[in-house]
């Protein structure tokens, strides 16, 4: 179970406390991309999302990691002037090690943040990095990932009844 438990929990992504991470000798974001930094129905990067990643790039390596195509996440990256992992398949851990190895990053130095329990999280928890929950940021979700919304339910009662996390209750 706790396999799905993340580090930290988060309202969302400007919630977070970077400095603290830059701390912790975290080097490496890397970000989830929809209901994380964007809408699933946003072609592009919004505005204050825009903001911070130009911000958090000055002092960390910031880089997506998505189970998307390629052409929903290109424009992203190259909005941002970031690099990124399409296709990524979590919870495989298949697009962090890409990252880490073509960075040279060691996993201590690497947190990955999404608004997934059983993609995101448990994708940062098997490849053992640091790892932030968000809450999503809209409702509307790709087919697939509504079974993952059902499956996460189950396993956030389970939590909640051995006191552990339950969505709403922020954390670090």
């Amino acid at each position: 179970m706790g396999k799905f438990r993340p580090d930290i929990y988060k309202k969302s992504i400007f919630e977070i406390d970077y400095k603290k991470l830059k701390e912790e000798g975290i080097r490496c974001l890397v970000f989830d991309l929809d209901n994380t930094l964007g809408l699933i129905s946003h072609k592009d990067c919004p505005k204050e999302t825009k903001k911070l990643l130009r911000r958090l790039r000055k002092e960390f390596f910031v880089a997506i990691c998505s189970n998307n195509n390629n052409k929903r996440l290109k424009p992203y990256l190259d909005d941002l002037k970031i690099e990124g992992v399409a296709w990524s398949m979590k919870p495989s851990i298949l697009g962090l090690s890409i990252i880490k190895k073509k960075y040279h990053l060691r996993k201590s130095e690497m947190c990955i943040i999404g608004d997934q329990l059983v993609t995101d999280i448990l994708a940062g928890n098997r490849f053992r990095i640091k790892t932030i929950l968000v809450d999503p940021l809209g409702e509307k979700d790709l087919k697939i990932t509504g079974l993952n919304r059902k499956i996460e339910k189950v396993i956030m009662s389970q939590y909640k009844k051995r006191g552990l996390f339950e969505r709403g209750k922020y954390y670090e």
